[in-house]
Formats: C-alpha cells, sequence, structure tokens
C-alpha cells in the first residue's frame, strides 16, 4: 500500500477563520526614563550638539560687509551667504545645494545606517539638551521616575515649573535664532526689546519655540517612530554591509548571570542597562528596529558593563549584518566600505559638488534680461533709420557699486540712441529702456539677431552679454 495520505477534505460549511495581525500606525507615548551614559559615542555625540547649535546660534550674529553674513531675506528676495549674494534667478544654486544634501544623506545612510539621526537630527540634538536640563533639575533615572510616582508636592511644582521654564527660555531663544535666519536679527532683537515685533516675525517666533519645546519636552521618540518619514524609507538604503548597532547573539546569548553551575553561558548578563539608556526604549538585543535611531549609547552602556564583569567590549557594536553573520574581523568591515555602491554614490556626489562649486566661483555678478517692446515692432524714422525700443533689465548681484557701459553689436551701423552708461548700486537691479538705430539699408526685413553687451568700467573683466532680435519691417 501507498504512504501516500489523500488530502484533507476540508468542510467548507466550517471554513477556518482567517488570522490578521494588527499594526498599529500611532500608539500613545509611554513614559521613557533614558538613563545617562557616558562613554566613547556619548562624547562625539555631545560633540556634535556643540557644533550645531554653536553654528545655528552663532551664525546670525556674524557679520559680512556691514551686513549680516546669513541673511534669507524673502522681503527683499535676496540671499545672503557671506560673500555671494542671490537673486531669484539663481535658485538653481540652492536647489543644488538642497540635492546635495540630501544626497550625503543616502550616501551616509548607506555606509553607516542613521548616523545624521542618532548625532546631528535637530530632534536629537534638542533631545539631548533637554533631557540634560531635566537630569540637573530632577537628578538621575531612578529619581526621575521616583518624582512622576510621589503626589505634588511643593518640591515636585518647584522642581516641575524650573525644568519647563528652562525648556521655553530655549525653545524661545531658538525660535529667534531661526527667524535671525530671515529677519536681520539685531533688528529683531530690538523690536523684541520694544515691543513693536511684526505680525508674521511674532508668529514664526512662537510656532518653532513651541515646536522645539512640544517635539523636545515631550514628544521625543514619539517624532522619531511616527512623526519622521526618514524613519520610514531609510531602510530601502541599508545593505548587508551598511554599519549598525547590533547585538552579537552568538557571543551574547544564552544571556544569564554566569555561576559556578553554569560557567558557559553567554557574554549578556542580563543587566537590561542597554535598555535603560535608550531614547526610543528599544531593546537592541531583539535586533535592529526601526525604531533604533542609532545613537549608539547601548553601545557605551554595554561596553561600561563589559569592563565591570571583566569581558570584551563590543557584544554591542557599531558592525554589520554580514559581519556579525560571518565573523569578519574589522578590517574585513572597513574594506566593504569601499563596495561599488558606495563608489557610485560617492562619484555622482563629487561631480555634483564640483560642477556647484566651479560655476559659484566662475559667476559674473552680473545679469541682464533684454525684453523687446512688442508695442512697436520696428519703424521707420524719417532720417532713413529703423528703431526698435527695448528695455533692459539689470541686476548688480555684486555688493559694490558699478558703472556699466552698453554696447549693441550685430548688424552694420547698428547703435545706441539713448545714454550708453549706467551707475548701478550694489545688490540693486534697475530697468531702463533703450532705443536702437540701424540704417535702412542694412540688415534683412524681418528678425535679425543682435547682441546686447553690459561690461564694467572699473572691472573689464565683469561683462555680460545677451542676446535679441531687431526687426526691420517689410517695405
Amino acid at each position: 500500500m501507498s504512504d501516500i495520505q489523500p488530502p484533507e477534505i476540508r468542510d467548507h460549511a466550517d471554513p477556518v477563520e482567517p488570522q490578521y495581525a494588527t499594526i498599529k500606525m500611532y500608539a500613545s507615548r509611554e513614559d521613557i526614563y533614558p538613563r545617562e551614559v557616558t562613554g566613547f559615542f556619548a562624547n562625539w555625540r555631545w560633540a556634535c550638539v556643540w557644533l550645531t547649535q554653536l553654528v545655528f546660534y552663532g551664525v546670525p550674529w556674524l557679520a559680512w560687509n556691514d551686513r549680516q553674513a546669513v541673511l534669507f531675506d524673502l522681503a527683499a528676495r535676496k540671499f545672503y551667504l557671506f560673500g555671494i549674494v542671490l537673486w531669484p534667478q539663481d535658485f538653481i544654486y540652492l536647489t543644488a545645494l538642497l540635492i546635495i544634501c540630501a544626497y550625503s544623506l543616502f550616501l551616509f545612510t548607506t555606509v553607516a545606517g542613521r548616523l545624521w539621526c542618532g548625532f546631528a537630527c535637530p530632534q536629537t540634538v534638542y533631545t539631548e539638551i533637554f533631557m540634560w536640563v531635566e537630569r540637573k533639575i530632577e537628578g538621575s533615572r531612578s529619581a526621575r521616575i521616583k518624582l512622576s510616582k510621589q503626589n505634588w508636592t511643593l518640591a515636585k511644582v518647584s522642581k516641575k515649573c524650573a525644568k519647563h521654564a528652562i525648556w521655553l527660555g530655549i525653545a524661545l531663544w531658538t525660535g529667534i535664532s531661526f527667524v535671525g535666519y530671515f529677519t536681520p536679527i539685531k533688528t529683531l532683537m530690538q523690536e523684541i526689546l520694544l515691543v513693536t515685533l511684526g505680525p508674521w516675525e511674532l508668529f514664526w517666533v512662537l510656532f518653532y519655540a513651541l515646536a522645539t519645546y512640544g517635539n523636545a519636552g515631550w514628544m521625543r521618540e514619539q517624532v522619531c517612530k511616527y512623526m519622521c518619514p526618514y524613519a520610514r524609507f531609510q531602510s530601502v538604503m541599508f545593505d548587508q554591509d551598511t554599519l549598525i548597532v547590533t547585538y552579537d547573539q552568538q557571543r551574547g546569548e544564552p544571556r544569564s548571570t554566569k555561576t559556578a553551575k553554569n560557567p558557559v553561558l553567554g557574554s549578556c548578563i542580563d543587566c537590561s542597562i542597554c535598555v535603560q539608556v535608550c531614547p526610543t526604549g528599544i531593546d537592541i538585543r531583539d535586533g535592529l528596529q526601526y525604531e533604533c535611531i542609532g545613537c549608539a549609547a547601548c553601545v557605551d552602556a554595554c561596553d561600561t558593563v563589559m569592563d565591570k564583569i571583566g569581558a570584551p567590549k563590543g557584544l554591542i557594536r557599531f558592525s554589520t549584518a554580514n559581519a556579525i553573520k560571518n565573523n569578519l574581523s574589522e578590517q574585513q568591515v572597513l574594506k566593504s566600505i569601499f563596495r561599488s555602491r558606495v563608489l557610485i554614490y560617492s562619484a555622482i556626489l563629487v561631480v555634483i559638488v564640483s560642477v556647484l562649486a566651479i560655476n559659484l566661483l566662475t559667476r559674473v555678478p552680473l545679469k541682464l534680461d533684454v525684453i523687446r517692446d512688442r508695442g512697436s515692432m520696428g519703424r521707420e524714422l524719417n532720417e532713413g533709420v529703423i528703431e526698435n525700443v527695448y528695455k533692459l533689465q539689470i541686476m548688480n548681484t555684486a555688493e559694490a557699486n558699478h558703472i556699466y557701459r552698453i554696447k549693441v553689436s550685430g548688424l552694420d551701423s547698428i547703435r545706441l540712441d539713448s545714454p550708453d552708461q549706467i551707475e548701478l548700486p550694489g545688490a540693486t537691479t534697475k530697468a531702463i529702456p533703450v532705443r536702437v538705430h540701424v540704417d535702412h539699408d542694412h540688415g534683412k526685413q524681418g528678425s535679425n539677431k543682435i547682441w546686447f553687451q553690459l561690461e564694467a568700467i572699473d572691472n573689464p573683466a565683469l561683462q555680460v552679454k545677451e542676446k535679441a532680435v531687431f526687426i526691420i519691417p517689410h517695405n
């Protein structure tokens, strides 16, 4: 007889109920009290906090040529970046800069995971600052837990009020600094002191301050888990050679405190300190999770524990999936960084940066737009001369005043019948009408190509040329 059993006949009158998993798109916040951690990566994280905040708070106060060095003057439609003045026509440079920032983020993520999230993202930086204030006022992790559980007393109210007052102060100064990139910050401070702040400046100062206070003080990890889109799609940039914060399961398991009876257990003593220091409250020993922002607090905490029990560091470490699986050495991990995917990304990024740098270095701080008067298609004057009228839009994008000479060419006997010089202050624009004459017997009937040339008298290298059309009417 055959051993093959007939397939089970399912009674359709009694169908099996399908099982569905419930995936929550949002969950209410549970209080997390991260434990303070010190170590190599904690030092780097604080270095990033200092660096980013010195730049953010300090740059609006830098002066350049009697003006603010970095100012995005939306009202005047001019962007000042130290010695460069960008106009709306230069928007391509800002676009390129944003592309470089985005592409750099993708490249760094491919190489080293969520470095941006863990060390330089504003949400991480301000959360770190706010938690530092919290620790200084409310104490250690256990003290904060105890304070939260106890009834409201004068001491608890005082500590909470002091913490929130300092948080609001930091948030307000952050809002003022942010608006200071769009309104001259010295003017902004005078208006605040004189209580004459405009409605839009007031709105954005308060909006940015409240966003900082709410995100870093109250929402914290909820922003990373449910609001930040980067956390959702960053995994598509990962591969098996991307550096991530990872737990060496082969070395750590089975986890428990070693005893004389169980001397062969893994290195993990299940102290849970790696969970206590995590700002998102996850257990890295459960594997890679999208909630992990790559801050490496668990790495520092675990290394400290390993030191105390006399075990080698690195049970939790920055490594790759390939390195953990195949037990690769550090040299092999470093070598895997220079894989084809990373090299291609790097080459593209270098090309984009080079093109932008060359364009900025060779950029002529002078622009000319020629608009022909469409109300006059070209007319013949009594002297047997053909006249066309144009409007020249001249933009002096440098910061110095210049006197420009206007030239026109392209046809025999072509000449200007308007002043051929104009003085223009720095960072200004002006439109001037000009009349161009050509003798009747020169040029063809219909459209003729001509060129307007603008040249700075004090600097002949500063010149631009723009094409236009000269119309000779048909007989």
